[in-house]
């Protein structure tokens, strides 16, 4: 019986979501499964990763072989480097203690890793909110100031149009007086 570790679908369309599991080659993706081992969530950034570490190295000790997928998830969290570790113990290279040390170091470093990056996306989360922010300012600025323009334009067309008209009254009632000294000049 040829044993695969590999990921069974879970979740609805479009948001997936995969159980880890220990299942026998000739069953369906979604089918029987012997152990599962962990959860795999895609959607979160960076993807979220439940593992047994310890149950992971069993298997493939036992000679479970993992899909490229599953392999790809037990690299990242180190199940495939713990089996390393336990060939070269088993070698007599170095011994159980020096395998943990060596392990929980790989983990402390691992950790800082997805912390840095989980911090990288806050923060770029947000720059990009204060950009936001001071782009729809610069146009609130903008609309404002071109309100004001468009107001002023206006209560200068105002004024031009009404000053006019009050010299062209001035210049009215000027007129008909010289005209009317004129008339009464003749007259006399």
């Amino acid at each position: 019986m040829s044993v695969k570790i590999r990921l069974q679908r879970h979740g609805s369309k479009g948001k997936p979501f995969f159980h880890i599991v220990v299942a026998d080659s000739r069953s369906r993706r979604d089918g029987r499964f012997i152990e599962k081992i962990g959860t795999y969530n895609p959607i979160t950034n960076p993807a979220t990763i439940d593992l047994n570490v310890d149950s992971a190295v069993e298997w493939l000790n036992k000679g479970a072989q993992p899909t490229d997928t599953a392999k790809a998830i037990l690299s990242y969290k180190g199940a495939l480097y713990k089996k390393h570790l336990q060939g070269g113990v088993a070698k007599g290279a170095f011994d159980e203690a020096e395998a943990e040390k060596r392990f929980n170091a790989w983990l402390s470093e691992k950790d800082a890793k997805v912390q840095g990056k989980v911090e990288g996306l806050s923060t770029a989360k947000a720059d990009a909110k204060k950009a936001a922010l001071d782009a729809e300012v610069k146009v609130n600025e903008a609309r404002v100031a071109a309100a004001a323009q468009v107001e002023a334009d206006a209560k200068a067309a105002e004024e031009a149009a009404n000053a006019p008209a009050v010299e062209e009254v001035a210049e009215n009632t000027e007129e008909p007086t010289a005209e009317a000294e004129g008339t009464e000049e003749t007259q006399a």
